[in-house]
């Protein structure tokens, strides 16, 4: 089956926007790990935490020192990545259709940003690892992270009493990462919940790359758009939840493969003239 995508004229006529929905698939092309196996585990004493136990507002309560250092370890991985030709290929489309493309990632990694996709049109809905926001909720309510942090984080590096001061609010309470934490909910203001799901019920055409479908807000995108009977193409190697969902629906496709492979050459179909 062939999905009829929408040229750029269709997508202006209707006013609503091309949606591209990118996770985790997207990012390990680049060699970003998904930290949800072994690379994830944090040792702390003589026991290995996973990251769901990691990633909790209840751990950085326990001991936010260690849930520093795991993310600062995390980060550095990330920073040594490099986006690769669908985060490109991304970024092209993004300044072809301007205000027609609108960029939802459930990546924290930050490689969209540093690819050239403009924040303005990006809602990183499970934040980013290169800001952080005061614990107590002091203003800004996101900020970058402290020069003072390297870039690069050996695994078991401990923090030094200068980097313990910069995570520090000028509250005196704790700068905490700004993601998403397991035991937390999607909003608005951080997190683009509202928007990400009026984007979705608007879009001309909907574009999932690298995600399996183990978060809500995605889920329920996909699930609208499958209901709207818009396009829907799904970008992943193997079939998931949303390649059964967009295959199911209207004018849905599967297309197998990995995204430096198959996205470069969908954006110049997504923008061919009629």
């Amino acid at each position: 089956m062939r999905v009829i995508l929408p040229s750029t004229f269709e997508i202006a006529a209707s006013g609503g926007p091309i949606v591209v929905l990118t996770g985790a698939g997207i990012s390990a092309e680049s060699g970003v790990p998904t930290f949800r196996g072994s690379e994830g585990y944090w040792r702390v004493g003589s026991r290995n935490y996973q990251p769901t136990e990691m990633a909790t507002s209840a751990a950085f309560a326990a001991m936010p020192e260690e849930v520093w250092r795991w993310y600062l370890y995390r980060r550095g991985i990330c920073h040594a990545a490099a986006p690769n030709a669908a985060h490109l290929a991304l970024v092209r489309l993004e300044r072809q259709l301007g205000d027609r493309f609108l960029l939802v990632t459930q990546n924290v990694d930050g490689l969209h940003l540093r690819a050239g996709s403009s924040a303005a049109r990006t809602y990183q809905i499970h934040g980013n690892l290169d800001f952080c926001r005061c614990r107590s909720g002091c203003t800004p309510a996101v900020r970058p992270l402290p020069e003072a942090l390297a870039h690069d984080w050996a695994k078991q590096r401990p923090l030094d009493g200068g980097e313990l001061a910069a995570l520090r609010c000028a509250c005196g309470d704790w700068l905490r990462p700004h993601v998403l934490w397991f035991d937390e909910s999607y909003d608005e203001p951080l997190f683009r919940y509202i928007s990400a799901l009026r984007a979705a019920e608007t879009s001309s055409a909907l574009v999932v790359v690298g995600t399996s479908g183990a978060t809500t807000l995605p889920a329920r995108m996909c699930e609208i758009v499958a209901a709207r009977g818009a396009p829907f193409i799904v970008v992943d190697p193997e079939p998931t939840v949303f390649s059964r969902l967009a295959e199911g629906s209207a004018r849905g496709v599967f297309l197998r493969g990995t995204a430096s492979s198959v996205v470069p050459s969908l954006i110049l179909e997504l923008t061919a003239p009629v």
